[in-house]
Protein backbone atom coordinates (compact mmCIF):
# COMPACT_ATOMS: atom_id res chain seq x y z
CA UNK A 1 0.00 0.00 0.00
CA UNK A 2 2.11 3.33 -1.11
CA UNK A 3 0.86 6.62 1.09
CA UNK A 4 -0.24 8.56 -2.03
CA UNK A 5 -0.26 8.21 -5.80
CA UNK A 6 -1.15 10.83 -8.53
CA UNK A 7 -4.78 10.75 -8.67
CA UNK A 8 -6.64 13.85 -7.70
CA UNK A 9 -10.05 12.03 -8.62
CA UNK A 10 -10.93 8.60 -10.27
CA UNK A 11 -13.03 9.92 -13.29
CA UNK A 12 -15.21 6.19 -13.94
CA UNK A 13 -17.16 6.49 -10.68
CA UNK A 14 -20.95 5.07 -10.78
CA UNK A 15 -23.43 4.41 -7.85
CA UNK A 16 -24.24 5.98 -4.17
CA UNK A 17 -22.34 4.63 -0.92
CA UNK A 18 -23.84 3.37 2.96
CA UNK A 19 -21.81 2.98 5.78
CA UNK A 20 -21.40 0.27 8.65
CA UNK A 21 -19.75 2.21 11.19
CA UNK A 22 -19.43 -1.28 13.31
CA UNK A 23 -17.77 -3.59 10.23
CA UNK A 24 -16.38 -0.72 8.75
CA UNK A 25 -17.86 -1.82 5.73
CA UNK A 26 -18.91 0.44 2.47
CA UNK A 27 -21.76 -1.22 0.56
CA UNK A 28 -22.49 0.40 -2.54
CA UNK A 29 -25.52 0.84 -5.05
CA UNK A 30 -24.74 0.56 -8.30
CA UNK A 31 -21.14 0.46 -8.15
CA UNK A 32 -18.28 -1.07 -9.94
CA UNK A 33 -15.76 -0.78 -6.88
CA UNK A 34 -13.21 -3.38 -8.62
CA UNK A 35 -13.34 -1.93 -12.57
CA UNK A 36 -13.08 1.92 -11.00
CA UNK A 37 -9.30 0.83 -9.94
CA UNK A 38 -10.16 1.64 -6.32
CA UNK A 39 -7.35 -0.37 -4.15
CA UNK A 40 -5.89 -0.69 -0.84
CA UNK A 41 -4.84 3.04 0.43
CA UNK A 42 -6.93 4.77 -1.99
CA UNK A 43 -8.94 7.26 0.14
CA UNK A 44 -12.83 7.39 -0.10
CA UNK A 45 -14.40 11.01 0.32
CA UNK A 46 -17.99 10.50 0.80
CA UNK A 47 -21.02 13.38 0.56
CA UNK A 48 -20.25 16.56 -1.81
CA UNK A 49 -17.35 18.35 -0.44
CA UNK A 50 -16.67 15.16 2.06
CA UNK A 51 -19.05 16.23 4.23
CA UNK A 52 -19.57 12.70 5.74
CA UNK A 53 -15.93 12.84 5.65
CA UNK A 54 -12.80 10.24 4.41
CA UNK A 55 -11.63 7.02 5.03
CA UNK A 56 -8.83 4.78 3.61
CA UNK A 57 -9.61 1.37 1.92
CA UNK A 58 -8.31 -1.67 3.15
CA UNK A 59 -9.83 -4.19 0.51
CA UNK A 60 -12.50 -4.09 -2.13
CA UNK A 61 -14.25 -7.20 -2.24
CA UNK A 62 -16.15 -6.70 -5.22
CA UNK A 63 -17.77 -4.07 -7.37
CA UNK A 64 -20.49 -3.36 -4.46
CA UNK A 65 -18.66 -3.59 -1.17
CA UNK A 66 -14.79 -2.68 -0.09
CA UNK A 67 -13.79 -2.40 3.33
CA UNK A 68 -12.07 0.63 5.19
CA UNK A 69 -9.37 1.33 7.88
CA UNK A 70 -11.12 3.30 10.70
CA UNK A 71 -14.07 5.64 10.78
CA UNK A 72 -12.12 7.90 12.74
CA UNK A 73 -12.42 10.65 9.92
CA UNK A 74 -16.11 9.96 9.19
CA UNK A 75 -19.11 12.32 10.86
CA UNK A 76 -20.83 10.12 12.51
CA UNK A 77 -23.85 10.61 10.94
CA UNK A 78 -25.86 7.90 8.69
CA UNK A 79 -24.24 7.33 5.70
CA UNK A 80 -26.79 5.64 3.04
CA UNK A 81 -27.56 6.26 -0.26
CA UNK A 82 -24.80 9.20 -0.66
CA UNK A 83 -22.42 10.21 -3.69
CA UNK A 84 -18.72 9.48 -3.16
CA UNK A 85 -15.45 10.31 -4.56
CA UNK A 86 -11.87 8.52 -4.17
CA UNK A 87 -8.54 9.93 -4.54
CA UNK A 88 -4.92 8.93 -4.45
CA UNK A 89 -4.46 11.64 -1.67
CA UNK A 90 -1.69 11.07 0.75
CA UNK A 91 -3.26 8.92 4.02
CA UNK A 92 -1.50 10.76 6.50
CA UNK A 93 -3.62 14.30 5.58
CA UNK A 94 -6.93 12.81 6.52
CA UNK A 95 -8.35 15.21 9.36
CA UNK A 96 -6.06 18.15 8.75
CA UNK A 97 -8.78 19.84 7.32
CA UNK A 98 -10.96 19.79 10.41
CA UNK A 99 -7.98 20.67 12.65
CA UNK A 100 -6.89 23.86 10.23
CA UNK A 101 -9.77 24.81 8.85
CA UNK A 102 -10.04 28.72 9.62
CA UNK A 103 -12.30 30.91 7.80
CA UNK A 104 -11.72 29.35 4.04
CA UNK A 105 -14.64 26.62 4.84
CA UNK A 106 -15.27 23.22 3.01
CA UNK A 107 -14.17 19.72 4.25
CA UNK A 108 -11.92 19.05 1.70
CA UNK A 109 -8.14 21.11 1.82
CA UNK A 110 -5.95 18.81 0.65
CA UNK A 111 -5.69 19.21 -3.35
CA UNK A 112 -4.43 17.22 -6.27
CA UNK A 113 -2.95 20.31 -7.98
CA UNK A 114 -1.59 19.73 -11.42
CA UNK A 115 1.31 21.76 -13.32
CA UNK A 116 -1.39 23.57 -14.98
CA UNK A 117 -3.08 24.77 -12.36
CA UNK A 118 -0.41 25.63 -10.27
CA UNK A 119 0.62 27.96 -13.11
CA UNK A 120 -3.02 29.17 -13.48
CA UNK A 121 -3.39 29.64 -9.77
CA UNK A 122 -0.04 32.06 -9.35
CA UNK A 123 -1.90 34.38 -11.65
CA UNK A 124 -5.53 34.59 -10.42
CA UNK A 125 -6.68 36.68 -7.76
CA UNK A 126 -8.41 35.47 -4.57
CA UNK A 127 -9.62 37.41 -1.52
CA UNK A 128 -8.14 40.24 -2.95
CA UNK A 129 -4.53 39.05 -3.74
CA UNK A 130 -2.93 38.48 -6.25
CA UNK A 131 -1.68 34.82 -6.66
CA UNK A 132 -4.16 34.29 -3.54
CA UNK A 133 -3.62 30.46 -3.83
CA UNK A 134 -0.53 30.11 -5.63
CA UNK A 135 1.50 26.87 -4.61
CA UNK A 136 5.19 26.18 -4.12
CA UNK A 137 4.96 22.96 -6.09
CA UNK A 138 2.23 21.24 -8.00
CA UNK A 139 1.47 17.75 -6.17
CA UNK A 140 -0.81 17.14 -2.86
CA UNK A 141 -1.16 20.38 -1.15
CA UNK A 142 -2.56 21.61 1.90
CA UNK A 143 -4.62 24.56 2.06
CA UNK A 144 -5.13 25.29 5.62
CA UNK A 145 -6.68 28.52 6.02
CA UNK A 146 -7.01 32.02 5.64
CA UNK A 147 -6.00 34.96 8.82
CA UNK A 148 -5.66 38.57 8.49
CA UNK A 149 -1.95 39.34 9.44
CA UNK A 150 -1.13 42.15 11.42
CA UNK A 151 -1.34 45.19 8.78
CA UNK A 152 -4.76 43.81 7.86
CA UNK A 153 -4.25 41.81 5.06
CA UNK A 154 -5.97 38.19 4.37
CA UNK A 155 -3.51 35.74 4.07
CA UNK A 156 -3.88 31.91 2.77
CA UNK A 157 -1.80 29.13 4.56
CA UNK A 158 -0.73 26.66 1.99
CA UNK A 159 1.49 23.79 2.09
CA UNK A 160 3.09 21.33 -0.76
CA UNK A 161 2.88 18.34 1.20
CA UNK A 162 3.86 16.20 -1.48
CA UNK A 163 5.61 17.59 -4.81
CA UNK A 164 4.78 16.03 -7.84
CA UNK A 165 4.50 17.17 -11.38
CA UNK A 166 2.25 14.00 -12.47
CA UNK A 167 -1.04 14.58 -10.78
CA UNK A 168 -3.89 13.30 -12.92
CA UNK A 169 -7.60 13.00 -12.57
CA UNK A 170 -9.08 16.34 -12.32
CA UNK A 171 -11.37 16.89 -9.37
CA UNK A 172 -13.66 19.22 -8.46
CA UNK A 173 -11.95 21.82 -7.28
CA UNK A 174 -11.64 24.24 -9.89
CA UNK A 175 -13.08 27.30 -7.87
CA UNK A 176 -9.94 27.16 -5.89
CA UNK A 177 -7.17 25.76 -8.44
CA UNK A 178 -9.20 26.43 -11.75
CA UNK A 179 -7.67 24.90 -14.86
CA UNK A 180 -7.31 27.61 -17.25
Amino acid sequence: MALWGNKDSFSNLTGTVSVDYATKVVTGSGTTFVTAGISTGDVISIGAGNTFGQAVVTSVTSATQLSIASTQFLSGAAISGIAYTVSEEPVYSLGVGEALRGTLGGPSLVYGVDATEATVAAATTAFGKEAGFAVAHAGWVAVAATYTDSNGRVRIKSETLVASGSITGDATDDAIFPDS
